[in-house]
C-alpha cells in the first residue's frame, strides 16, 4: 500500500484575464456616462438676458412666422422663394454690404425657413447676421 501523502497542488489564481475584462467594462461605462450627458441636455430657445435694443441704419430686420412667412423691415413678402428674399434683403439693405442682418424668427418656426433667410443673406452678400431673442422675463409672462 502507497501511504504517502500527495503533495497537494495551491491553486493558482491568474489574474490577467480578470483585469481585462474589468478595463473592458470601465471603458464601456466611461463612454456610456459621456453620451448620457447629451440625451439630459434640455434648451429652450429664443430666449436671452439682452440690452435695450438701438435702432441702427445699418439694420435690417427679418421677420420669420411660425408659418414660414418672411417680412423684411416690418413689411411682408408675398414669395418665400430664396430669390425673393434675397431681392428684398437687397433693397432693405441701405447700407450695401455693411448692413447688419438680425434674423427675428418665432421659437416654433422650422430651422429650414430660417436657413433660406441665411442663404438669401449670402446670396446678398450680406455677412453679418444676429438672431433677436427676448429676455427671459418676458418669456415668463407668454
Amino acid at each position: 500500500m502507497n501511504f504517502r501523502h500527495r503533495l497537494r497542488e495551491e491553486p493558482e489564481i491568474n489574474l490577467i484575464p480578470f483585469i481585462d475584462v474589468l478595463l473592458v467594462v470601465l471603458i464601456f461605462l466611461m463612454l456610456s456616462t459621456t453620451y448620457s450627458k447629451f440625451t439630459e441636455l434640455k434648451i429652450s430657445l429664443p430666449v436671452a438676458d439682452t440690452q435695450a435694443q438701438q435702432d441702427r441704419a445699418k439694420e435690417v430686420l427679418v421677420g420669420v412666422s411660425s408659418d414660414g412667412a418672411y417680412s423684411v423691415n416690418k413689411l411682408p413678402l408675398a414669395e418665400r422663394s430664396v430669390g425673393a428674399v434675397a431681392a428684398a434683403l437687397l433693397d432693405a439693405a441701405k447700407a450695401g454690404k455693411d448692413s447688419v442682418l438680425i434674423i427675428s424668427a418665432d421659437a416654433s418656426a422650422r430651422h429650414q425657413a430660417v436657413i433660406t433667410v441665411m442663404e438669401a443673406a449670402r446670396r446678398a452678400g450680406l455677412t453679418q447676421i444676429t438672431f433677436a431673442t427676448q429676455s427671459s422675463s418676458q418669456a415668463g409672462t407668454r
